[in-house]
C-alpha cells in the first residue's frame, strides 16, 4: 500500500472482510435493487458564448415555449422539464433540445450544449461531457486551428437503469456535480476513485469516511439519483454588466471608471427591483481572450453604490495589473435576496447617512427624468 493511501475493510456476508479499499473494490451491484427505466424528460441547457443578460431573458423566454417548467440558473444555463411537451410536440425529449438549439442559433445567435436525462444530475452531467468532448474535436477540425467558439452539441443519457450505471461507471468523484474537490481527494484516497466503486461500496462505509448526510447524498448520485424537481420560475440570483473597451486598454485609471460605471448601473438596478447583493465578482477579459475571475463575499447584502464600487475597486486592485492589455472588465452581484429581509448595520457616521440620502435623491430624480438624469463624475460611456 502506498503512503497516503487507507485501508478499510469491507464487511462480508458472515461478518468477514470481504475486500479491503486499497485500490480494487468489487463491482457488483451497479444499478440499485428495484430500479426502473424512465423516461428522458429534463433538460440541462449551457449556452455558449456566455450571453448578455437581455439576450439571456430572451432565452429563457423561447424555453418557455416548450414547457412552463423552466428554472434559470445565470448567467449562461436553465433547466427544463419537458415532461408534458413530449405527447404534444410528438418528440422525445432528445428531439425538443434540437429545436432549442436551432430556435436559439436563429433568434439569437446563441448556440448551446444540451444534456438530457431522467433527473437534473445527469442532465447537467450529460451536458458537460458533450462540452468536453466537442472542446476536444475542435482543434483537429478541418481547418486545423481553433474558431474561438464551442460548436454545440445534444448528449442524452437512456433512462435505463443499466445504461445509467454505464454512463457514470468511469466518472471521477469530482465529475458528479456537488462533489468539490476536497471530498473528491478524500474518497480517492480510500480507493472509491470512480462513481461506479462508490455506488459500490456499502452506505455505511461512505458514512464512515464522509458522515452521515454527506454519505447518503454521493452515494445516491453515484447511482445516478437526484430526487430535486426542476423548480420554475425561480427567481434570479445574479445580475451582471460588462464594459468593452474601443481598444485594448492599458490605462488602470479607466479600468476602475469603468468598474465605477457597471457598479453604479448595477446598484440603479437592484434599488429598482428591491434587492440586494450578498457578494461581488469582477471579471476581467485580456487581449488574448483569457480571463480572470475575483469574488469577495460583502460585510453586509446591499444595493449602496459606493459599497459595490469600494469592493469592485478591490478585487481589481488585488489583481496586480501591471501593463496588462484588457479587452473588457465584467461586474457580477450574487446571492440576491429582498431588500427588506436584509439587515443593516447602524452607524454613527454621518457621512453614510448623508451618502444614502443623496443617492435616494438621485435615484427619484432617475425615476423622473431618466437613467442618464444623474451619473458618477467618473461615468464612462459605454463603448
Amino acid at each position: 500500500m502506498t503512503s497516503g493511501q487507507h485501508s478499510l475493510a469491507l464487511p462480508g456476508a458472515e461478518g468477514k472482510p470481504a475486500a479491503r479499499l486499497t485500490g480494487v473494490v468489487p463491482l457488483g451491484g451497479g444499478v440499485p435493487l428495484g430500479a426502473r427505466a424512465e423516461t428522458p424528460h429534463v433538460l440541462y441547457v449551457r449556452f455558449h458564448p456566455v450571453p448578455p443578460e437581455d439576450v439571456y431573458q430572451g432565452l429563457l423566454t423561447l424555453l418557455g415555449e416548450l414547457t412552463p417548467v423552466v428554472e434559470a440558473l445565470p448567467p449562461d444555463a436553465a433547466l427544463a422539464d419537458v415532461r408534458g411537451a413530449l405527447r404534444y410536440f410528438g418528440r422525445d425529449a432528445a428531439g425538443l433540445a434540437e429545436i432549442v438549439r436551432v430556435r436559439a442559433l436563429a433568434r439569437y445567435g446563441v448556440d448551446c450544449t444540451v444534456g438530457v436525462a431522467a433527473n437534473p444530475l445527469l442532465a447537467r452531467m450529460a451536458a458537460h461531457e458533450a462540452q468536453e468532448s466537442q472542446g476536444a474535436q475542435e482543434p483537429g477540425g478541418p481547418g486545423g486551428g481553433r474558431s474561438g467558439r464551442a460548436a454545440g452539441a445534444v448528449r442524452t443519457v437512456p433512462g435505463d437503469p443499466d445504461a445509467v450505471a454505464e454512463f457514470l461507471a468511469r466518472k471521477p468523484p469530482i465529475a458528479l456535480p456537488g462533489v468539490g474537490p476536497a471530498t473528491a481527494r478524500t474518497l480517492s484516497a480510500y480507493g472509491l476513485d470512480s462513481a461506479a466503486r462508490i455506488a459500490a461500496a456499502p452506505l455505511s462505509t461512505l458514512q464512515r469516511i464522509l458522515g452521515v448526510a454527506t454519505a447518503r447524498r454521493v452515494h445516491a448520485w453515484a447511482h445516478g439519483i437526484d430526487p430535486a424537481p426542476v423548480t420554475p420560475n425561480a427567481p434570479a440570483r445574479a445580475m451582471g454588466a460588462e464594459h468593452r473597451f474601443r481598444r485594448d486598454e492599458l490605462d488602470p485609471v479607466r479600468r476602475r471608471r469603468a468598474l465605477l460605471t457597471l457598479a453604479d448601473g448595477l446598484g440603479v438596478r437592484l434599488r429598482t427591483s428591491g434587492q440586494v447583493a450578498a457578494a461581488i465578482s469582477v471579471t476581467v477579459r485580456y487581449a488574448d481572450r483569457s480571463t480572470t475571475t475575483r469574488t469577495r463575499t460583502l460585510a453586509e447584502p446591499t444595493a449602496h453604490t459606493p459599497a459595490l464600487t469600494a469592493a469592485a475597486y478591490a478585487l481589481h486592485d488585488a489583481l496586480g495589473l501591471q501593463r496588462a492589455r484588457v479587452r473588457s472588465v465584467a461586474l457580477r452581484v450574487e446571492g440576491l435576496m429582498d431588500a427588506g429581509l436584509a439587515a443593516h448595520q447602524l452607524t454613527f457616521d454621518p457621512a453614510d447617512e448623508k451618502s444614502r440620502r443623496l443617492e435616494a435623491a438621485a435615484d427619484r430624480a432617475r425615476a423622473r427624468f431618466g437613467i442618464s438624469a444623474v451619473r458618477p463624475a467618473g461615468f464612462l460611456d459605454v463603448a
